[in-house]
């Protein structure tokens, strides 16, 4: 068994194959493991410069569990108090806290009661809607509409019903919320997929329950995830290989075989993963025969990304972990992104303080900084003078919330579209695949088992959607597929659903 990519979802692939008895090689082409999960090494300095949000620990329990291990020992975690800092010209701020009871207090003192009572509303039907969605779609093989609505039966539906799935996530939120802020802050929610709050379906609204169900601050950064999946695949007996870039996947009487790699080694194997943009497969980028392992239509791409990996001295505004500097019109953002593929003249910037923690203290010392401001997925076509011109903006918006930074004894190293693209190839720089507009988007994610017999898909731009947790279970939906088609057995695993991850019974505790 061959698993392309240590992402979260090839990671979590090859810990269950493993655990099933299969012999599983692991081929990335980086020199570690995390996929778009990474560090970058600023002035000696570790900046995580990837996703740097944990939530879902149940996810990662469950797997760790199946294999005979503590997550939570191997991977220490604390949990969040507060879920982030959001700050609006002008100086107004909300520190939104990650206790319900907490947050509805601080959303009352910002924006009145009744906003707060809208909150309770939006919290309660998030939380009614995320239960039967988790049961129905996100733990178990992609569902068609009408799949999905069997699964979910008439309680299911009824709890779903509650956020309107059928709605677009910004005209909902004006069901709860007056203050525009308010709809701005939560509307943000689907840029967690790559999508416009503007054409995003309603059912994002669960993020709000996901976060408030739990938000971690990993020990040693989010790479830390990925660093003990990849111990935990090796020790269940898969063998992980890095710098070893597949080049081709190879095809025998119709049927995914093995692999080439570029340095021309060939591998054989009964049965192939994937865990890259699907988009590769059918632009040929790993060999003509594997065409058929990708989607035949062309995709609406999710957002791409301008990030800068900071160490700088920096002083003024008090940062928080996790910080929005939200821009003054979000429409217009969002038309500019995938409008007219342009990077925004006021983009929304979100700002990772990895050396600061939830309550808010003045700036010491040398600060690890990473930047992220929305872009269209264009890869190679955004020109210099455009990525300067974000630069420059970018430094700007800060300076006027009253951030100052050193910029002339800063180091920032800079990721573009470009870049992303070169990384993840077939994706035009796209990080959430494809972008899920309008209510029915999430049923055109690629499913595990593709048109080709042997070759199956895995990570973040296939079935449940993207995000650190959502590409696990995609890989472990992947490797219980394949189980099934290969006939593996796992006696050590814990009943499960068929046809689906099990799920617990009551969250995860806090750790820390």
């Amino acid at each position: 068994m061959i698993v392309i990519g240590a992402g979260m979802g090839g990671l979590s692939a090859a810990i269950d194959l493993a655990q099933s008895g299969a012999r599983v090689s692991l081929f990335e082409a980086a020199s570690a493991p995390g996929g778009k999960m990474r560090v970058v090494r600023v002035n000696g300095a570790a900046v995580d410069s990837g996703p740097t949000v944990f939530t879902m620990g149940w996810v990662f329990e469950q797997l760790f569990a199946e294999a005979g291990a503590d997550f939570w020992a191997r991977v220490p975690c604390a949990r969040a108090k507060v879920l982030a800092r959001h700050h609006w010209r002008g100086g107004a701020m909300l520190d939104l806290p990650a206790a319900a009871d907490a947050a509805r207090a601080a959303i009352a003192a910002f924006a009145g009661e009744r906003e707060a009572d809208g909150f309770d509303r939006f919290r309660r039907d998030a939380a009614r809607a995320y239960a039967p969605l988790r049961e129905a779609f996100m733990t178990k093989a992609r569902p068609s509409p009408v799949e999905l609505a069997r699964r979910l039966g008439p309680s299911g539906l009824g709890a779903l019903m509650a956020v309107n799935p059928f709605a677009r996530l910004e005209g909902r939120l004006r069901h709860y919320f007056r203050d525009p802020r308010l709809r701005q802050l939560f509307g943000r929610y689907a840029t967690y997929s790559g999508a416009s709050p503007y054409a995003a379906p309603a059912t994002l609204m669960v993020i709000a329950h996901v976060e408030l169900d739990g938000v971690w601050h990993v020990a040693g950064g989010m790479i830390a995830v990925a660093a003990a999946m990849a111990a935990l695949a090796a020790q269940s007996g898969a063998v992980l290989r890095y710098d070893s870039p597949v080049a081709e996947i190879l095809t025998r009487g119709g049927k995914a075989a093995g692999v080439k790699l570029a340095s021309g080694e060939e591998i054989p194997a009964e049965a192939v993963l994937f865990n890259g943009d699907p988009d590769a497969l059918r632009d040929g980028l790993l060999g003509a025969a594997a065409r058929d392992g990708g989607p035949r239509d062309a995709p609406r791409r999710s957002l791409s990304a301008l990030t800068w990996s900071i160490a700088a001295q920096a002083s003024g505004f008090t940062l928080l972990r996790h910080n929005v500097f939200f821009s003054d019109d979000y429409r217009a953002e969002f038309d500019a992104l995938f409008g007219r593929g342009e990077i925004p003249a006021d983009p929304t910037l979100y700002v990772c303080a990895q050396d600061q923690g939830d309550a808010p203290q003045a700036l010491e010392g040398p600060q690890r900084l990473f930047v992220l401001a929305n872009a269209p997925a264009r890869g190679d076509q955004l020109t210099q003078k455009e990525v300067e011109t974000c630069e420059t903006r970018m430094r700007a918006r800060l300076a006027e919330a009253g951030l100052a930074i050193d910029w002339a004894t800063a180091t920032a190293i800079r990721t573009s579209p470009d870049d992303f693209a070169r990384r993840f190839p077939g994706s035009a720089g796209a990080l959430y695949g494809r972008a899920i507009h309008g209510p029915l988007a999430s049923f055109t994610r690629p499913a595990s088992r593709t048109r080709l017999a042997g070759l199956y898909l895995a990570g973040g731009a296939t079935h449940p959607s993207a995000g650190v947790p959502m590409a696990t279970l995609s890989g472990r939906l992947a490797a219980l597929q394949i189980a099934t088609d290969l006939g593996l057995r796992r006696p050590s695993r814990p009943a499960a659903i068929s046809g689906s991850i099990s799920t617990p019974s009551a969250p995860v505790p806090a750790t820390g």
